[in-house]
């Protein structure tokens, strides 16, 4: 078999010969001969392939140290490992996209977001539920912060506790940094504890503006002129089906994985942010998926339309006990209101 020069295999594979070298270096794409002399590296038409999928990967931007993973994967293995590379890569773009278009609005609003100020009148409640043995949840709520965590783990009540904790030495002054310090903050909050994590979904507030932090199932809801918005995504394998049309909504709700989490705070992954603007009216609702998964979000609903802070957790809670209670349950109630 006739060897290739490194140029003709560079210009064959589309990769340069000084990517090449630096591929032969790191183990990458070792060549089929190099003279011991001269150390040209030459190279068999058969590896042609191999190289022409690090070009391709590489194009896609896939760090090298996953690169060398994916081409010794067998089989389906290989597509499955780009396709979740580029899931995530949307996921960080997504979340980028989200950053800079709140910046933006952060900038061009800042003038008046304090003279625009809101109040908050808020309610909170937990309840261990009727078969859980312990409450593993923890939930907060005070005229800066509200938080609903769902530990999970031998220590899942702890980290639950130490992430909204952690949130409640934030400074909220400046928005944008206080975001990025909650998600730190949280994050730190919880390393160490191997085996346990836990949700966290929480809204801080300055001025007309409230940063949300989430990350895993607890979520939050928004009601706004009569319609009722979840405002946050569910880091759910189900949820992920769903997104991939895998699955519909309605077969989501019932799948028996439907609680297996895809993210979660435990010290490896940090929560995502973004920044929104409140309006006098608004409505929030920020829950464990105690209640969500077992409440009809007609009720859910109904219940914000209808009722006060503290009659609405109170009901809420009575609700999910009453279709049986199989998880703890934990919800916070907000409305905002002139200052």
């Amino acid at each position: 078999m006739e060897l290739l020069s490194i140029g003709e295999f560079a210009r064959a594979s589309r990769l340069s010969a000084k990517a090449l070298r630096l591929y032969d270096e790191l183990g990458l794409l070792r060549p089929a001969v190099v003279d011991p002399g001269s150390g040209y590296r030459r190279y068999e038409p058969g590896q042609l392939e191999r190289a022409r999928l690090v070009a391709w990967l590489r194009r896609i931007g896939m760090p090298l140290a996953e690169i060398r993973t994916v081409v010794e994967l067998p089989g389906a293995q290989a597509p499955e490992a780009v396709k979740r590379y580029w899931q995530r890569v949307e996921a960080d773009t997504s979340a980028k996209r989200r950053l800079a278009t709140d910046l933006v609005e952060y900038l061009s609003g800042r003038d008046t977001a304090m003279s625009t100020a809101l109040a908050v009148k808020y309610a909170v409640r937990t309840d261990r539920g009727l078969v859980r043995k312990a409450n593993q949840d923890f939930a907060y709520a005070g005229e800066q912060l509200l938080a609903v965590a769902d530990g999970f783990g031998e220590r899942g009540a702890t980290a639950s506790q130490a992430a909204v904790d952690a949130l409640r030495q934030v400074s909220v002054g400046d928005l944008l940094n206080a975001m990025d310090d909650a998600s730190q903050l949280a994050g730190n909050a919880v390393q160490g504890m191997e085996g346990s994590g836990t949700t966290l979904t929480a809204l801080l507030w300055s001025g007309s503006r409230l940063g949300l932090v989430h990350i895993g199932d607890s979520r939050a809801y928004l009601l706004r002129d009569g319609q009722l918005f979840q405002i946050t995504h569910d880091d759910t394998l189900v949820q992920a089906m769903v997104d991939e049309g895998k699955l519909t909504a309605a077969e989501a709700a019932s799948h028996p994985d439907r609680a297996l989490l895809s993210k979660a705070l435990t010290g490896e992954v940090s929560p995502g942010v973004e920044v929104r603007d409140g309006q006098v009216g608004d409505r929030y609702l920020l829950s464990s998926d105690g209640l969500h998964t077992v409440v009809d979000i007609g009720t859910v609903k109904e219940v914000l339309e209808t009722e006060e802070p503290q009659q609405a957790v109170d009901r809420l809670v009575t609700l999910a006990n009453a279709a049986g209670g199989p998880d703890n349950v934990s919800c916070v109630v907000a409305h905002l209101i002139p200052r």
